[in-house]
């Protein structure tokens, strides 16, 4: 391993879950009604808090780059980051943008459905890695995500993956959502070290179903 301060910088989507349990999903909940529900608890998701914990608990020197909103969500992802050892140098607070949230509710089988505010994660671009491009060298490697769910950074990814890899920083990017188009994506592929789509985006981006001729997709671009 590289003699860098970080192994892994993980930049982009991070997120307050309000689990609510447990809500009727099986009927429209309508006006006025009132349920009763268990504890209710605030975590923290997307890739920026999911990858970068993961990888904490596995041992690796992590550092987290992200966008919230001056509010109080924004110290929940703080103290979640902060209590499994992840550095938050990174995590940039605006004052007119909210912190991204989603209500999660959850019915007695588990099923679930979602309200959710998208919040500061759709102004992050490639303007911000500019602003932390020091983090970045820092860095043995750079997980980005989740492509589908910044659109101001899916614009400009290319841009934002070239300044990572001129500092010396491998580049990694994950999915999610819809898993974004393809005609985004394409130009910043040969600037990536590492690519990790699930199947189903895969297939939405390439309009292919056979995961042999996907890899082939992307290769040729």
């Amino acid at each position: 391993m590289p003699d860098t301060e970080f192994d892994c910088l993980v930049c982009g989507t991070c997120t307050v879950d309000v689990l609510t349990r447990p809500v009727p999903l099986s009927e429209p909940p309508g006006a006025g009604r009132l349920f009763h529900v268990g504890p209710i608890g605030a975590v923290t998701g997307g890739l920026v808090c999911n990858a970068g914990v993961a990888m904490s608990r596995l041992g690796l020197r992590v550092a987290a780059a992200g966008l919230v909103g001056h509010d109080a969500w924004a110290d929940v992802v703080r103290a979640g980051l902060a209590a499994e050892g992840i550095d938050a140098t990174g995590m940039e607070a605006r004052r007119d943008v909210a912190t991204s949230t989603t209500v999660v509710l959850v019915d007695p089988s588990g099923e679930r459905s979602f309200a959710h505010h998208v919040g500061a994660c759709a102004v992050l671009d490639a303007g911000f890695v500019e602003r932390h491009i020091d983090l970045f060298a820092r860095s043995h490697w750079a997980m980005l995500g989740y492509f589908g769910l910044l659109p101001a950074l899916e614009t400009s990814l290319m841009d934002a993956l070239g300044a990572i890899r001129n500092v010396g920083c491998r580049t990694a990017l994950d999915t999610a959502g819809d898993g974004g188009t393809l005609a985004d994506l394409a130009p910043a592929l040969p600037l990536l070290d590492l690519f990790v789509p699930s199947l189903a985006e895969a297939s939405r981006q390439t309009g292919l179903s056979d995961p042999r001729s996907i890899v082939d997709c992307y290769r040729a671009h």
